[in-house]
């Protein structure tokens, strides 16, 4: 969790006392000890929440205060009196800007992450835009391409955005379906969920040339990405349903969660779901890697070697999104025909602590 304002004033204040002279403390004004803080904008310090709309209304973003007193809806719309459009895929961030990925509207809106106004807009190179991370002054976005609507499954790419002018310099090409993207230390790492159809991808990109270095083979449709506490990848794969001609299920791939080595990028360890069990959500705090199993939540530390047995907490409803913070698990409970929930639990009690309300479609919880 962020570091209570208060406890950094009182520390602050402890240690000019204790360098102080007697005379020095009572000839110091107050605002010297405990000088107040410029807000950076209305929507500082607190929880954003993305929902990918419908047609029950378009894609936008909800602001809640960190103390939950405050949630307000439609902070985009409200403050540039205009829409973002459907569908909200994901959203990104460097220090001041927020970059909103809108897949179906083939654009990244650009604009300040506390105040929301808006700055500019990537609307051009850009081909089903999903994810995109930050690296330096450089965006990398990945795109599933016109191929991912039947017409050339092949041309998947990862768009390299140049965040001082807002222009796509070049493009990557890479495996069908890429969806998730992080950075560390000089290396892209990408998740190829397989658009509409499947894969079993991670591709790590060299930033420096931009070449596709390795190609690591997980369980089916792999998703989420994240570092554990030991720097090491964690992948987790939802595996896939497989139907016949009618539709009907006629078998499952296995599901997992790969740990990857940073050095050898070759898979370390997998924890293996059974067959039939398809998690879709992953979130990792300190140690804990958690994930659901439809509305059930469970958590193992990441050098478990088997799955858990006890589950955390149970989500209300639809369980469309997941974020841990501290000792709290936030889940979204959406609905895409009016305003959806964000729920908290403690993660120790697994006590529902606050309910309050999100965007249609809520997806994604980003805390700012």
């Amino acid at each position: 969790m962020k570091i209570n304002k208060l406890f950094t004033a009182l520390a602050l204040g402890t240690l000019i006392f204790a360098s102080c002279e007697k005379n020095e403390i009572e000839e110091m004004l107050p605002e010297e000890v405990m000088p107040e803080e410029v807000s950076k904008g209305a929507f500082e310090n607190g929880i954003l929440i993305s929902g990918e709309g419908s047609g029950a209304g378009t894609g936008s973003v909800t602001f809640i205060s960190e103390d939950f007193t405050v949630t307000d809806n439609l902070i985009y719309k409200d403050v540039n009196k205009t829409e973002l459009g459907t569908f909200l895929q994901s959203m990104s961030f460097d220090n001041d800007r927020v970059f909103i990925t809108v897949d179906n509207q083939n654009t990244i809106t650009v604009a300040n992450r506390f105040t929301f106004e808006k700055i500019g807009e990537i609307s051009t190179g850009l081909e089903v835009p999903r994810y995109m991370t930050v690296v330096g002054n450089t965006g990398y976005v990945t795109n599933w391409g016109k191929g991912s609507f039947g017409d050339n499954i092949a041309d998947d790419f990862i768009a390299v955005v140049d965040l001082n002018t807002l222009t796509v310099t070049s493009t990557i090409n890479v495996a069908v379906g890429p969806e998730r993207i992080i950075h560390r230390n000089g290396k892209l790492y990408v998740s190829h969920k397989g658009a509409f159809g499947t894969n079993n991808k991670v591709s790590v990109i060299n930033v420096a040339d931009g070449n596709v270095d390795k190609v690591i083979t997980v369980k089916d449709n792999p998703d989420e990405l994240f570092f554990n506490s030991d720097d090491e990848l964690v992948v987790l794969s939802e595996g896939r349903t497989i139907f016949d001609a009618n539709f009907t299920v006629i078998g499952n791939t296995l599901a997992g969660i790969a740990t990857i080595n940073p050095v050898t990028l070759e898979v370390a360890s997998e924890l293996i779901f059974a067959e039939g069990v398809h998690p879709s959500l992953m979130a990792i705090e300190n140690d804990d890697i958690y994930y659901n199993i439809g509305n059930d939540v469970f958590s193992v530390k990441d050098d478990a070697v088997a799955l858990a047995t006890d589950k955390s907490i149970t989500a209300e409803g639809f369980l469309y999104g997941l974020e841990v913070e501290g000792n709290f698990i936030y889940t979204l409970n959406a609905s895409f025909s009016d305003l959806s929930k964000l729920n908290v639990y403690d993660a120790t009690s697994s006590a529902k602590v606050q309910t309050v309300d999100a965007p249609i479609g809520a997806s994604k919880i980003y805390f700012n």
